[in-house]
């Protein structure tokens, strides 16, 4: 069996995140894993527009009901759907959605960051979210099953555990920073992150954008 992140990949654009399915991958197998993508951190997802893009893959109106149906159970509003086969065009007609070609997708923007920042000298437990239009500052952990929303940008004053969605509008100059940096989800701006499992942070680190990339580097790596 293929794994998760084979048959599923979660991408941004402006036009909200993109959800990439396998080619070849079997139906069941797609649908597994975006119910375990999603299942991650469900306030994370929330009122998010995805784009669903299956490319070359043609699908039945049973396939593309199922996605409609696992995209609702979390909030998810469908944008539309991508392909490059004609035959799907039928078929996303009747569900109600747009058919797009993926040449039309477009770049994103950034905005401006409102509000003032958020300090919070505590650790934020599992279950608990933290949600700001301005920065947030934690000056203690963020646990596992934790949640973590800024407009602006995102510092941890110690381990990173939980989930974060830095740049929540579509603030590409959004960051996230913390003294050790193993994030369950990140996400900055429309663009989508998991930590690797083998990753294993020896210092503070940052996390930023590099085009539609989110990268990490040493928090005293030079500066672009």
């Amino acid at each position: 069996m293929r794994d998760m992140e084979e048959r599923i990949t979660l991408k941004g654009s402006r036009d909200g995140l993109r959800l990439i399915l396998h080619p070849t991958a079997a139906w069941e197998e797609v649908l597994d894993a975006l119910r375990k993508q999603l299942a991650q951190g469900p306030s994370f997802y929330h009122g998010a527009k995805l784009l669903i893009d299956v490319g070359e893959r043609s699908i039945t109106d049973v396939e593309l009901q199922a996605i409609l149906a696992i995209m609702t159970e979390h909030d998810i509003e469908p944008a539309a759907l991508i392909t490059i086969a004609p035959t799907n065009r039928t078929t996303s007609r009747q569900a109600g959605l747009e058919t797009r070609h993926p040449d039309s997708l477009r770049s994103t923007s950034p905005s401006v960051v409102q509000g003032e920042g958020l300090f919070l000298w505590r650790t934020v437990r599992s279950g608990q979210a933290i949600r700001h239009q301005g920065h947030i500052v934690v000056v203690g952990d963020v646990n596992a099953g934790a949640e973590i929303s800024a407009h602006g940008s995102v510092i941890i004053w110690g381990r990173l555990r939980g989930s974060v969605h830095a740049g929540v509008g579509g603030n590409q100059q959004a960051i996230v920073c913390a003294l050790e940096l193993r994030p369950t989800l990140l996400r900055i701006a429309d663009n989508l992150a998991r930590t690797p499992d083998n990753h294993r942070p020896t210092g503070p680190e940052q996390a930023s954008l590099d085009g539609d990339n989110i990268v990490v580097v040493p928090w005293d790596a030079p500066r672009r």
